[in-house]
This record gives structure tokens, sequence and C-alpha cells, in this order.
């Protein structure tokens, strides 16, 4: 056994045993290749099924010099999780990660926006320009559905039930779930896929991909990115956001508006009410303005 073999076997049982996404596989990939390369600047010869605690140790602390306690949490449970495929398929008997502890990290939670600011973000888009009315239509979808940035670019013309009022989301882990669309979000995305998709010249196998590039193929992930970092400095916003400060905003102001976890945790698309439970933490203020208002013994 050697290290690329295993860690293409790892990825097919990654993709085929568990359904998880490419990005996810490429992640967990990263972690493995990462050692890989400390092995070999450091001459370590030695296969994934002799490595010995001892050396992730010494892989680990030479991480830590570099990276911050969240991203060598990642990295170790990335670890954790290949030798547990190797013992699993019985390459190895024991797992070389089991003393090995991961940092405290806390809890970080999420940035989130203003109504007020992310109507700033959607008004500052260039309607004028070939791509305003697709990035107006992007950026609207995010917000009012509270996708992923994967979920977006991944969405299909076929996922629209507007009459339903709507859309079908396919998130981690190949998990679909539908998604209630407002009026105006629908408006945006009609309007864009009448009178501006429809002029491009779509490239084959992506006729069913709503949103496009200029040259009629799927966007990327990195360019949703780009479009909302240049928003941002367009208006002088001086958080640091990024596509998921969206969604975060989505959930934190369905929270501050009444909605219960269960439904935000449904729309979203979490598969553990744990995790939806990080916005009752984002806005105090509200809570205790919730707590003044309603509570009998206020």
């Amino acid at each position: 056994m050697n290290w690329m073999s295993d860690i293409k076997s790892y990825q097919s049982y990654l993709r085929i045993e568990r359904g998880l996404s490419k990005n996810t596989i490429d992640n967990y990939s990263f972690d493995i290749e990462r050692l890989c390369v400390f092995l070999n600047e450091n001459n370590i010869s030695i296969s994934p099924v002799k490595i010995s605690e001892e050396t992730i140790q010494q892989f680990i602390y030479n991480v830590a010099k570099e990276v911050n306690p969240r991203s060598q949490a990642r990295i170790i449970s990335g670890l954790k999780s290949f030798f547990s495929y190797l013992i699993f398929e019985d390459y190895r008997q024991d797992n070389p990660m089991e003393l090995i502890e991961t940092p405290k990290t806390g809890r970080k939670l999420p940035d989130t926006l203003s109504v007020g600011e992310i109507d700033s973000l959607i008004s500052a888009i260039d309607l004028s320009s070939n791509e305003g009315e697709r990035n107006r239509a992007m950026l609207e979808t995010l917000y009012g559905c509270g996708l992923r940035v994967s979920e977006l670019v991944t969405l299909k013309i076929s996922d629209l039930f507007f009459d339903e009022g709507c859309i079908k989301i396919t998130g981690k882990g190949n998990k679909q779930r539908f998604v209630p669309i407002g009026n105006l979000t629908q408006k945006y995305i009609q309007i864009y896929r009448d009178h501006k998709r429809n002029d491009l010249k779509i490239k084959k196998g992506q006729e069913d991909t709503l949103f496009l590039n200029r040259r009629g193929s799927q966007l990327t992930r990195a360019m949703i990115f780009t479009i909302i970092k240049d928003l941002a400095v367009k208006i002088d916003l001086k958080k640091s956001i990024s596509p998921h400060t969206l969604r975060h905003s989505f959930a934190t102001h369905l929270l501050e508006n009444g909605a219960d976890l269960r439904s935000i945790q449904l729309m979203l698309g979490h598969e553990s009410i744990t995790t939806t439970e990080i916005y009752v933490h984002l806005d105090r203020r509200f809570l205790t303005e919730v707590i003044n208002n309603f509570h009998p013994r206020k």
C-alpha cells in the first residue's frame, strides 16, 4: 500500500459509501496530502499502514506553528477519518490518532448583515452590465432562501417550483430539501432567466443550470465570493463578508422575527438541531427584548 493509492480508495469510499460532495472529499483529501508533504520534506519513508502516533504528533506540532486551533482541529478530524477507514478495510488494526487530542476552539459566531446592509449590497449591483440581472437574482436567492454557495451554483431550472412557491435544493451528501421562495426572489430569477440567460450561448450539458457565466457554463464558488467582495467594497462595508454571510443573515433574521429553530433547521438543511442552535447566541440584545416584552416576571 502507498499514500496515493490509499487516498484514491478513500475518496471512492467517501463518494460511494458516505455520499459526500466533491468539495467535502477534496477537503478531507487535502489534510492527508498535507501529511504526505510533511513526510517527504523530512525524508520519512513510511506507509499509512505503518505510520506511528509519534510521527503524526510531529506533523501536528509542525502544523500548529502555521495554522490556528480551528484549522488544526479540522486537520486532526480529517486524519482520524482516514485512519478509521483503513481500520474498516482491515489494513490497520489500530488508529494512530486515538490519543491525539483536538485543540479547544471555542464556538465562533458567524458574522451577519442587517436588512439595510443587505439592501445596500444588492442596490449596488450595476443592472446595466451584462451580468447585473444575474447577480441580483443570485444574491436575492442566497439571502431569500438561505442557500450554501455550492447549492446556488448547482441550482437547476428544473428545481424551480414557482407555482408551489418553493425550490428543490440538493445539499450536503446529496440530501434534497424543499425551501420556500418569496415573490420578490421569484421575480428577479424570472427577469434574469427570460431576458438575460436566453441571450447566452449555453454549453452542452449546462442547459438546465440556472446561473451561468458569460461563456454559458456553471459559475464557480470563487466567482460568487468575488462578486460579493466587490460589492462590499463598492458600498464601503467594513465587515468581512462571504456568500455564507447571507445564509447566516437569513437564519438570524428569521429567528428575530419569530421563526422557530426547527423550521430554520429544515430550511437550512442542517442534519442536527444543535448546528442551528448557534443562531440563538447571535443577537443577545434581541433575546433580552423578548424576555422584557413577553416574560410574565419582566
